[in-house]
């Protein structure tokens, strides 16, 4: 992480979620973890624009998007790799850049100051996904190609 403030608070904030979940291999990616606490932490921002008649469907949009974001790359790392997996981080892709932008659109409610936070470990989040989807394009999971016999009891070379 690159600002000190913020991995302070993650690693304060870790010590909240249940053990099976920080003992999973899944909690050693970093979006992953960032993409639960941008999410968890967001609980108070979403109650307080709940309270309003003219923020409440922006609340539920911001409370979807940043649930997610981890799920999606929970899910996406339950899978081979490869494009399958590529397409479940590009959902955290745009479940992150869904939520920056409910962020942008509740700063008149939660402040800029808050908004601003958010929207930094958000971008953190957006930095690393753009990086693994990248990395799980390039993943070929195809097996050799082997030569073809028509017959490979009758000793003669398929090639000739």
């Amino acid at each position: 992480m690159r600002d000190p403030h913020l991995a302070t608070a993650v690693r304060d904030w870790a010590e909240s979620v249940p053990a099976t979940v920080r003992e999973d291999l899944l909690w050693r990616l970093e979006a992953y973890r960032l993409g639960l606490y941008v999410c968890d932490i967001a609980w108070e921002d979403v109650t307080a624009l709940s309270e309003d008649v003219r923020t409440r469907s922006l609340a539920d949009q911001l409370h979807r998007s940043l649930g997610s974001i981890s799920a999606n790359i929970a899910e996406g790392y339950s899978r081979g790799g490869g494009r399958d997996r590529a397409r479940f981080l590009e959902y955290a892709l745009g479940s992150a850049r869904e939520a920056r932008d409910w962020y942008v659109k509740a700063r008149r409610v939660l402040g800029p100051e808050r908004v601003e936070a958010q929207l930094l470990v958000l971008s953190s989040v957006i930095r690393l996904l753009l990086v693994m989807t990248k990395d799980q394009r390039t993943v070929h999971l195809r097996e050799p190609t082997a030569p073809y016999a028509s017959d490979p009891f009758d000793g003669s070379d398929p090639s000739a």
